[in-house]
């Protein structure tokens, strides 16, 4: 599918609550994120020096595995507009994405390619994976994610040596601490499950980060490695409280299993913690996770430098450091949780 960016949009579109609702399901996803749906003959970019060259603006293609645009997406937009671009006179950006889809990725970014994009970008390794076995020609810009060198996207952070570049982020690193603050919010967690795709290369690493800090801890990590969206969402289903003191959200959207989780929270009263700020704001307890935001917003940065000629090859990778901790005490006090002092002290954003 296919969006385009809205002016005003919020900070970005993530999975839905249930596949089970429907058209309800992107209902509520339009409204939330205020983007309206387009054909896939987008028009989208350009600014600057070369804006000069054009008879219309640069056409950005951004790719996801999302429901829409995403906070970085989002970021990046604001970014290039703080730069002095104009969107829809000097850029516009045309978002694909693949609702929880990871298999249809390299098709998307196939025909992002076949549009004719001056420019693509993505916010996780496996788009970035699929952009780039789409075209080594058009210049990709990546905004999230960790090791690109590991994941084949790039020869170094000092000189990436092909047509990507971008910014990278702490998601593994995070993965610890994550737990640490998890049971700093949740007296006595022992038990967390993690539903992951076994099948997606960063959920796999995530899951050994998860389970190698769970040993640290003295935490039992029930891993729940789930193929297909049908499988994540009858083992979301079936979890009940008392079985498992927390669950732990992947980063991938893989199969909508971040939806399944945030469902948990409300409908199943289970503890959730999630590694992106949006799902607090939409009912999950907590967040430990990158700046996705922020990370959009340096992103254009590097575009900028594209835009006014500048090879991707050259242009070092950055990794943007902020982190941001979240919590909504609507739902700790709905599952009957106090939230300590210090905790709600530390937090970058508290909803009530």
């Amino acid at each position: 599918m296919s969006e385009s960016l809205a002016p005003t949009g919020s900070a970005g579109g993530h999975s839905a609550r249930s596949t089970s609702r429907g058209g309800h399901r992107g209902r509520l996803l339009r409204q939330t994120f205020g983007i309206s749906l387009f054909l896939v003959s987008v028009e989208l970019i350009t600014g600057g020096a070369v804006g000069a060259e054009r008879a219309g603006p640069v056409r950005i293609g951004a790719l996801t595995d999302s429901w829409g645009p995403t906070p970085a997406v989002v970021g990046l937009r604001d970014g290039l507009q703080e730069l002095g671009y104009r969107e829809n006179e000097h850029f516009v950006i045309g978002v694909r994405f693949t609702q929880g889809d990871m298999a249809a990725l390299p098709a998307a970014a196939r025909e992002l390619v076949q549009q004719g994009v001056d420019l693509l970008f993505t916010s996780n390794p496996t788009a970035a994976k699929a952009a780039q076995m789409a075209t080594s020609r058009i210049p990709i810009v990546i905004a999230g994610g960790e090791d690109p060198v590991g994941f084949g996207l790039i020869q170094s952070f000092a000189r990436p040596g092909g047509n990507i570049t971008g910014v990278t982020n702490q998601d593994l690193e995070l993965a610890p601490k994550r737990l640490e603050v998890f049971r700093e919010i949740v007296p006595g967690l022992n038990r967390v499950l993690f539903a992951y795709d076994p099948t997606e290369a960063f959920s796999v690493a995530e899951a050994k980060g998860y389970g190698d800090a769970a040993r640290r801890l003295g935490i039992v990590l029930v891993e729940k490695p789930a193929r297909t969206q049908g499988e994540a969402q009858a083992t979301l289903a079936q979890v009940r409280k008392g079985e498992v003191d927390g669950i732990l959200a992947p980063r991938s959207l893989s199969s909508n299993i971040p939806g399944f989780v945030l469902e948990a929270t409300s409908e199943r009263a289970i503890p959730t913690i999630f590694p992106d700020r949006w799902y607090v704001d939409h009912g999950g307890l907590a967040s430990y996770s990158p700046d996705f935001y922020a990370s959009g917003r340096q992103a254009a940065r590097l575009v900028d430098k594209i835009l006014k000629g500048a090879n991707p090859a050259g242009i070092p990778v950055e990794v943007n450091t902020k982190v941001e901790f979240a919590i909504n005490v609507n739902v700790a006090r709905t599952l009957g949780l106090t939230i300590p002092p210090e905790v709600l002290f530390r937090a970058d954003r508290v909803v009530r």
